[in-house]
């Protein structure tokens, strides 16, 4: 049996886990799926004052206050930040990080910094214009599309499913850099490619890519699961295999 700790992306709550963390409880793993704050049925707590360092402590408490050790802690998307903050913070207790359709964020730099300046433009204005300068609203699937999300695997009742039930993402967990201290950097890892197939992912690796450098490791393992950028909805049952697969 494994302790996996799950950990969703942007907009997203607990509550996006859901057809994923039933295969992986069925097979005698302990799973925690985890709302950060400002989040899901969080969101009475969303305010100018959540930021990364918010989103780390979630997970970094999830984990001490539970005494869960030899986790397998679980990154989507934008989730990459906080969860690579906090296996920084508490490499003891973590046996891998997964990074579903997303990847470690690089010391010193934020959510907002890895966007291209035209997108992060339109965020900016987003937040301004509808989330009184504090929350970025969930984009349109137009939009998502346009940011690079596939929504391969995702019909008409999965995206009124993710629309009806997604909140703001505070804008503080986006502008504030994360700040490592390198204890994490020799723990194992994988990357579960979603949106991008392996062999891409692989040529970007290999031909230095800035993003994808950090990946040429040999604490670097691959999955593929192809599908769009929310594998837990489109493919749970291939999620929860992938997952499945990398416990001790």
């Amino acid at each position: 049996m494994s302790t996996y700790v799950l950990v969703p992306g942007f907009w997203l709550g607990a509550w996006a886990w859901e057809k994923v963390t039933g295969p992986l409880r069925e097979a005698g793993h302990d799973v925690r799926p985890v709302t950060l704050t400002g989040l899901g049925d969080r969101v009475h707590l969303a305010g100018p004052e959540v930021d990364l360092e918010t989103h780390i402590q979630d997970i970094v408490n999830t984990v001490v206050f539970a005494d869960l050790t030899e986790v397998i802690l679980v990154a989507h998307s934008g989730a990459g930040a906080p969860v690579t903050g906090a296996a920084d913070r508490i490499p003891e207790r973590v046996a891998r990080i997964v990074y579903v359709d997303s990847g470690p964020m690089v010391d010193g730099m934020s959510q907002l910094d890895l966007q291209e300046p035209e997108w992060r433009a339109f965020v900016e204005r987003r937040v301004t214009e509808r989330g009184e300068g504090v929350h970025y609203p969930f984009p349109s699937w137009e939009e998502h599309e346009r940011a690079g999300a596939g929504l391969e695997g995702l019909g008409q009742a999965e995206r009124e499913w993710l629309a009806a039930r997604a909140t703001p993402q505070p804008y503080g967990t986006m502008t504030q850099p994360l700040m490592l201290k390198g204890g994490a950097d020799e723990l194992p890892k994988t990357l579960v490619t979603c949106s991008f197939p392996l062999e891409q992912v692989h040529a970007m690796i290999a031909s230095g890519h800035p993003f994808f450098a950090a990946l040429a490791g040999p604490e670097w393992s691959f999955v593929a699961v192809p599908t769009g950028h929310w594998p837990m909805v489109s493919r749970p049952r291939e999620t929860a295999a992938a997952l499945a697969a990398l416990a001790g």
